[in-house]
């Protein structure tokens, strides 16, 4: 680890949302490499106040020497989650894909519960958050749908993740049909969660299983000429740093070569020539929040560039604020107040530009923002579908 390189600047204290709003939290540079130097592997773990890092990574992304705080503070996460006694609540994140499949299998019935005051009363007990409601389940999930055969030159094998498969299966279908319209064949890949909420509630035992199993099924895909798209910028993430970083699975770096971001592959078909996408007008106002693991992908905002080829479309960047929720993070009672707190800073940012919609690349930036500000919050995919008159196949 590189927290001897770290020259105590406080940049990445300055750019950290929850030091800004828990003072129980000591920031990135003293829960990072601070504490570092002083940690022992022959020692239990202590310092409780990791758990409260978001892993937003804006702290290393500030860092002028490169120095990763938030890699550090997730290495100790995972050794604190081993040695302690971990909360229902981070039980449950960690078993996320789990629970949202039995949650999608009994979708009716759990959506229904989940909105019960018993529900919510049951959720509270167990320490989750209720300040914003639950995304409900859909029994169509993307895992039943049909592959699609190899017609063209450019073949992706999609890595939907489990917001799309449990929660969002239609923007999934959305996704395929748009780059199906760009002349790439798509196929779903046998697929697991990617690992992460196991990873942020410190199961790196469960994570690494997660990791293991995908990266034996997308291999599989790149040997035999696929590109691996995602669209969930955590997903991508997870799959190109932590797969060959922390998790240290053996096929880590040939999956992270081969992964892009949706809107990057899209950008890059463009760009080679190989697609020309007709935009359609779209005559909307849209306030476009940057999730932090956009940012931190390191890839630039492409979709701001596709956008900006749309006619009719204004669109304002947003990408100083954090919208608080973090995955799991903010739907641990604990850490609620913060969430908001930092969820309404970015709130305020968006409501300045007059915009009358957001958009956002991750579901739960979506979820949060759209909740707190009462905005309708769209997948970009959304917005591209309809400049291409993409409808939803019945």
């Amino acid at each position: 680890m590189n927290y001897e390189h770290c020259i105590r600047c406080t940049i990445c204290v300055e750019n950290c949302p929850v030091f800004r709003v828990n003072p129980d939290f000591p920031g990135p540079k003293q829960a990072g490499p601070d504490a570092q130097r002083f940690r022992s592997a022959r020692e239990k773990a202590q310092d409780e106040w990791v758990l409260l890092c978001s892993q937003c990574k804006r702290c290393e992304m500030a860092c002028p020497c490169g120095v990763e705080p938030a890699q550090i503070i997730l290495r100790e996460q995972q050794r604190y989650g081993k040695e302690h006694q971990q909360t229902p609540a981070h039980l449950l994140f960690a078993n996320n894909y789990y629970l949202s499949a039995l949650g999608s299998l009994t979708a009716p019935l759990a959506n229904f519960i989940a909105e019960t005051r018993t529900g919510k009363f049951i959720f509270r007990k167990m320490g989750i958050s209720t300040h914003l409601p639950f995304p409900e389940f859909r029994f169509r999930k993307m895992s039943r749908e049909k592959k699609r055969l190899s017609r063209n030159a450019r073949k992706a094998a999609f890595f939907y993740g489990c917001f799309i498969n449990f929660y969002r299966p239609d923007i999934g279908r959305k996704i395929i049909q748009l780059l199906s319209t760009l002349n790439v064949d798509v196929v779903l890949p046998p697929q697991w969660c990617c690992g992460l909420p196991a990873l942020g509630n410190g199961n790196l035992a469960l994570a690494k299983y997660f990791a293991q199993k995908n990266a034996s099924s997308l291999s599989d895909y790149i040997d035999a000429g696929y590109d691996i798209i995602y669209s969930c910028t955590s997903c991508g993430l997870c799959l190109t740093r932590d797969y060959p970083g922390i998790l240290d699975i053996p096929q880590g770096r040939k999956i992270a070569e081969s992964s892009y971001d949706l809107h990057e592959y899209i950008l890059k078909l463009i760009n080679e020539g190989y697609a020309k996408p007709q935009f359609g007008t779209v005559r909307r106002h849209i306030a476009y929040h940057i999730p932090c693991h956009l940012r931190a992908l390191g890839i630039g905002y492409p979709l701001e560039r596709i956008m900006a080829g749309i006619p009719g479309l204004k669109f304002e960047i947003l990408d100083d604020a954090c919208c608080g929720l973090s995955g799991s993070y903010g739907f641990k009672k604990e850490n609620a107040t913060a969430a908001i707190q930092i969820g309404s800073r970015a709130v305020s940012f968006i409501q300045k530009t007059g915009a009358e919609s957001i958009v956002a690349d991750c579901g739960s930036c979506r979820m949060q923002l759209g909740g707190l500000s009462g905005m309708p919050a769209f997948d970009p995919a959304e917005i591209l579908c309809e400049s291409l008159g993409i409808t939803l196949e019945k």
